[in-house]
């Protein structure tokens, strides 16, 4: 999941590609972003593993509606989702 919430708030953090997706579809992708990240976060806290990004992208799905903060906010999301997806990769061991 935490894979899936930084690829999608990657492809929103594109500049003018992600503020068209967002508006040609009357804001529904932010509203998509905001559920993905609440369930990422209900399934973080019961694996206990970290879940400030996908907290971070729901405060992000709100503030996205201000074009220029939504920009910069979406960019700052996906680098942290980034980071923390590859500690839980590397801290979960794979037979």
């Amino acid at each position: 999941m935490k894979w899936v919430t930084f690829l999608y708030e990657a492809f929103l953090a594109i500049p003018f590609v992600g503020g068209i997706f967002v508006v040609a579809n009357g804001w529904t992708p932010l509203g998509i972003a905001f559920l993905l990240h609440a369930i990422t976060i209900i399934v973080m806290m019961k694996e206990r593993g970290p879940f400030v990004g996908n907290a971070l992208g729901v405060i992000t799905s709100v503030v996205a509606l201000i074009p220029v903060v939504g920009w910069i906010m979406h960019g700052l999301t996906a680098i942290c989702l980034f980071v923390e997806s590859v500690m839980v990769s590397q801290r979960t061991r794979r037979y």
